[in-house]
């Protein structure tokens, strides 16, 4: 079964006050999810635990910004972004994401640690829906995964040039720029 094949096109909604929690290994398996996270994805911590945390990667979600995230962390750098996720049964659910390196005593990199709450609708609606449909667009539309990276990736750039900002002051920003 792809990814594809069980959307539901249904959103899901988790509470202002809730925070949805995750921690991965430097691999990106998943080693704690906290209750909001179950309850909203749908999962069992045992069905969960030690599964790759793309299980809820909703397929509309840009791989660049994926690759932006990955990068950012693995640099040793926090970042924050908008993520559209998928539910088990094929829901999606929308969450503003921080996600911080997780460090030992010696300050060495182990794993990685997200916090989500609930993102500011307008904001989703009408910044990053567009921009993320048109990022998935310019990926598919190559002949290759990893070339559908590239221009995806390049039009970020391309777009964050013309905002004049950097991705985290955009992520900080993106209300501001919408009036």
């Amino acid at each position: 079964m792809t990814q594809t094949d069980n959307l539901t096109g249904m959103e899901r909604f988790f509470g202002d006050d809730d925070i949805i929690v995750s921690k991965t290994d430097l691999k990106g398996r998943l080693t704690y999810t906290n209750k909001v996270f179950l309850d909203i994805a749908g999962y069992t911590e045992r069905e969960c635990i030690g599964q790759q945390h793309s299980m809820i990667r909703h397929p509309d979600m840009p791989r660049c910004i994926f690759k932006l995230l990955w990068d950012t962390i693995q640099g040793g750098s926090e970042i924050f972004a908008y993520v559209i996720n998928r539910c088990k049964n094929g829901d999606h659910y929308w969450v503003y994401a921080h996600v911080t390196p997780s460090r030992d005593m010696s300050g060495n990199v182990v794993g990685y640690h997200s916090n989500r709450r609930v993102p500011d609708r307008k904001i989703i609606d009408e910044a990053i829906v567009p921009l993320y449909r048109d990022l998935k667009t310019e990926e598919e539309r190559h002949g290759s995964r990893k070339d559908g990276l590239a221009g995806s990736s390049a039009m970020v750039e391309e777009y964050l040039t013309r905002q004049g900002v950097a991705y985290d002051e955009f992520v900080a920003t993106v209300g501001q720029q919408q009036h």
